[in-house]
């Protein structure tokens, strides 16, 4: 079976936002295009402590650390229970199955959809053997999710056109989408899915 995962799309991290994606919001139209198409959808959030490790500021052992990049070195975002951390008004929650919270250990980083908890097993519980990835942002826990999810075996397309990245060095996003294509990730577009696909029932 088919599902479709929709990475972080939250508050603070669409315009306006704590760690705004430049034009983040706009990957709604996309997604809610093509989740009617799906059987199963799963949407993650960054569901951060107040003291989480990746926030500027915030004093980390680093041997407990668990991440690809060091700690402190973004604003503070996604704390749990507030507005920021919230998905985004535009997506429609009608069509979500299951929201799995992500790094709300202070020591995990999280950028996965798949580091530290267990949406693995709940995408294997309901016989998901492919994935189709949306979110954000794309050079980093999109990116992250579906290397993570190659590794679990899982088949993955990138949904190009409902992602958005950040950019924080000049070529990281297309860098990204070649990491993930050597991967073995596959890309489509949201209307190209549309085309090919029935809505379920």
């Amino acid at each position: 079976m088919d599902a479709l995962l929709i990475v972080d799309f939250q508050n603070d991290f669409t315009p306006g936002g704590a760690l705004p994606v430049e034009r983040g919001d706009e990957i709604a139209g996309p997604v809610n295009a093509i989740a009617d198409r799906f059987d199963f959808v799963v949407a993650t959030r960054d569901w951060h402590p107040p003291d989480h490790g990746s926030f500027a500021g915030v004093d980390v052992d680093p041997e407990r650390w668990e991440g690809v990049d060091p700690p402190g070195i973004w604003p503070v975002h996604c704390v749990q229970g507030t507005f920021g951390a919230e998905l985004h008004a535009a997506l429609d929650r009608s069509k979500v199955d299951v929201v799995v919270d992500k790094a709300r250990d202070r020591y995990t980083q999280g950028y996965s959809a798949f580091h530290g908890g267990n949406l693995a097993e709940v995408l294997r519980a309901r016989g998901v053997d492919h994935v189709y990835i949306a979110g954000l942002a794309t050079d980093y826990c999109v990116k992250h999710s579906v290397l993570d999810a190659v590794r679990e075996g899982f088949a993955v397309t990138v949904v190009e056109d409902a992602t958005r990245g950040i950019e924080v060095k000049p070529g990281d996003i297309d860098r990204a989408k070649q990491e993930m294509r050597a991967a073995g990730a596959e890309f489509v577009t949201s209307e190209q899915l549309v085309e090919s696909r029935s809505p379920t029932a």
